[in-house]
């Protein structure tokens, strides 16, 4: 049994469950409570990640591991996936992941900075160079969009699709679709496979 530490609302955290979905690992993974916050730490998760972040896990031979690319690349390996590429399409598909792993950065920090810190202190040029990764990356995808249906599912257009998610239930007033219509119209597709229809986030 894998333990991981857990939160409904963390596209990271739905990173690693839609792997699990792919690899029918689900049944083998014990979530446990956690309130993840970048400036509260939580000494629960610290137990597993020294960085106090998740997801965090902990293998049933007592192994940590950490972060969502490990565990999702962890998982994929357990359950005999083939959501990592090999070869040359390997790389690809890495950076794809680091794509959308870096969206989701930003976004998260942009968040944060609303959310967080105290409102003397916020300051409307991070917000907004955080808000210009995202329109990039945004970019990046329509650019690729092509390429991305002609893919299979893996771990670069998975996350690629969780980032796009945490978008609509986090940022809904950016319109994303508006001036991408070519990544709207792969993300339509995509975010209705299982795995993905599974993991969406709630509050």
């Amino acid at each position: 049994m894998l333990q991981l530490y857990y939160a409904p609302t963390s596209p990271y955290i739905r990173k690693v469950m839609a792997v699990a979905h792919v690899t029918g690992l689900v049944s083998r993974i014990e979530c446990l409570e956690s309130a993840a916050h970048p400036v509260q730490r939580d000494a629960r998760i610290a137990t597993f990640n020294p960085l106090g972040k998740i997801p965090a896990a902990r293998t049933a031979a007592g192994e940590p591991l950490y972060d969502s690319r490990v565990i999702c690349e962890y998982l994929d390996s357990l359950g005999q996936g083939k959501l990592f590429p090999t070869g040359e399409r390997r790389w690809a598909s890495l950076t794809r992941q680091a794509l959308g792993d870096g969206m989701l950065d930003a976004a998260m920090l942009a968040r944060y900075e609303g959310l967080v810190r105290h409102p003397k202190l916020q300051s409307e040029a991070w917000y907004k160079a955080q808000l210009e990764k995202i329109h990039a990356a945004l970019d990046e995808i329509e650019r690729q969009a092509d390429i991305l249906e002609a893919l299979p599912l893996e771990i670069g257009t998975l996350t690629l699709g969780c980032a796009l998610g945490y978008l609509d239930f986090r940022f809904p007033e950016l319109d994303w679709r508006r001036d991408h219509p070519q990544a709207e119209r792969w993300f339509a597709k995509f975010d209705h496979q299982p795995a993905m229809a599974a993991t969406r986030p709630h509050v």
